[in-house]
């Protein structure tokens, strides 16, 4: 009992830590109709909705598919690099930047494995998971704030997409000249990957209708109850077993926040400090307290004492970089490496947060 509890608090810290927030702020604001307003329930239903359809994506297996096809087609030790690390970069735009450490990064292992490259485990799976924070950034889906502050923002795809991809580019070039530099063409040899079943064509479709519909919700084009139903039914015909795999801890997380930060933006006091604190730093202290707290939750704090959306966008997802919690999907590639290879542990987190900070740096330098 008592290892049960501790593993719930374990993994769900960040979930504990909101709840604990909006329970004390409400003995600060006592509940009432306002805090009705304060949940932005297009975000959760969005966020729901991609979740359901992103997980019976993956149920069929089309992400490892997809991967398994790529890796079956290099030579060298480069190539084979370049193609786990930005498998994780580019699906990470469309499926989220946890959900291509969860799928990608097992997959890495087992193949470096296979190559005998274990020597460099440490680095790929570092890269790994700085290219999939770092791909996610580019779209409002890529990865749950991101989701969270285009809602607020109200900016259109177009406009969210250019803010963020100067940076993307810089960061596929940074990524590019790190494994370009840093393996060598030496040929490996990789038994051809299997895949365990074939992806059933009319799945296929059927989700990929879905997800276009969560895209057409995104967008605009379709009122987010509307998908929600579509959505619901849909997956209840499907797989109704989905609805038992979702993360429903991050959307409690999230309503967590909501609550929080609506009571603490009615705290005068407290709210003229914090934006006083903000002005005209919203970037750089965003990205100093992602490295505390996450940028998840650094995105819902802020949004609530500032309308620089901009900065707070570009703050919040390059802060997702530098310490191991800055961004919450990086300790799925931490755990995978604690299974796999416990007395890797430390030299994984040395190599992790040197490559970070440098990373971070770079973008904290750049004129952009």
């Amino acid at each position: 009992m008592i290892k049960s509890i501790k593993l719930f608090l374990k993994k769900e810290t960040v979930l504990i830590i909101s709840f604990i927030l909006a329970f004390i702020s409400c003995f600060i604001i006592p509940p009432d109709k306002e805090y009705f307003e304060y949940i932005d329930t297009a975000t959760i239903i969005i966020l729901f909705c991609l979740m359901l359809v992103v997980l019976g994506l993956k149920e069929i297996g089309l992400f490892e598919y997809i991967g398994g096809a790529l890796l079956n087609k290099i030579k060298t030790e480069r190539q084979l690099i370049l193609v786990l690390v930005f498998l994780c970069f580019f699906t990470s735009m469309f499926i989220t930047n946890d959900v291509a450490l969860i799928t990608f990064v097992p997959l890495g292992i087992l193949i470096l494995n296979m190559s005998s490259m274990n020597n460099s485990l440490c680095l790929t799976i570092t890269l790994m998971t700085i290219s999939a924070n770092l791909g996610s950034m580019l779209t409002p889906i890529g990865n749950p704030q991101n989701l969270y502050l285009y809602s607020i923002s109200n900016f259109s795809v177009i406009k969210f997409v250019l803010i963020m991809l100067p940076y993307t580019i810089i960061s596929a070039i940074l990524l590019f000249v790190c494994i370009w530099f840093t393996y060598s063409k030496r040929k490996v040899t990789i038994d051809k990957l299997e895949n365990k079943k074939k992806i059933n064509n009319n799945s296929l479709i059927y989700y990929i209708v879905l997800f276009c519909l969560c895209i057409l919700t995104v967008i605009g084009l379709i009122p987010d109850i509307i998908l929600f139903i579509i959505i619901l039914i849909s997956i209840i015909i499907k797989n109704k077993t989905l609805l038992l795999k979702i993360d429903y801890s991050l959307l409690l997380t999230f309503i967590c926040f909501f609550i929080f930060v609506g009571n603490i933006n009615r705290i005068t006091i407290f709210y003229e400090f914090i934006t006083d604190i903000l002005n005209d730093n919203v970037r750089i202290v965003s990205i100093f307290i992602s490295q505390i707290i996450s940028n998840v939750p650094t995105a819902f704090l802020l949004s609530g004492f500032t309308q620089e959306w901009k900065e707070l966008i570009v703050g919040t997802n390059i802060g997702g970089l530098g310490t191991l919690i800055a961004s919450m999907a990086s300790l799925i590639s931490y755990k995978q490496i604690i299974i796999n290879y416990p007395n890797l542990k430390n030299k994984y987190l040395a190599v992790f947060t040197l490559l970070n900070i440098i990373f971070l740096v770079i973008f904290c330098i750049l004129p952009i």
